[in-house]
């Protein structure tokens, strides 16, 4: 069976989704630590769905596109699972931001 577009869509949300939920599943990895390892973060998966959406002519807020991602309210994220930044990971995410 050949791939159409329809089904590469079907199979591209499929595993987007599969991304959010490995995201909400590990709360214990910290933007801050995708931030350096990988350069993005689930605010920018927020931000990039927003985009997304006002692509499609429909007015998202950032904040309703980080409920999506985040599966709750961002403040309640935080506050449940947002840890401070350690010195190591201040000190990384200013080098790369330098190098870049």
């Amino acid at each position: 069976m050949t791939m159409n577009e329809k089904k590469k869509i079907e199979i591209e949300a499929a595993t987007f989704r599969r991304l959010v939920e490995h995201f909400r599943e590990h709360t214990e990895v910290q933007n801050i630590d995708l931030m350096n390892l990988a350069e993005f973060c689930r605010n920018c998966i927020s931000k990039w769905y927003k985009k997304a959406a006002e692509d499609n002519d429909i007015e998202l807020e950032y904040e309703e596109a980080r409920k999506i991602i985040y599966g709750m309210p961002y403040s309640d994220w935080k506050d449940k699972y947002q840890k401070e930044m350690t010195q190591e990971q201040k000190e990384k995410f200013e080098a790369r931001k330098k190098r870049n």
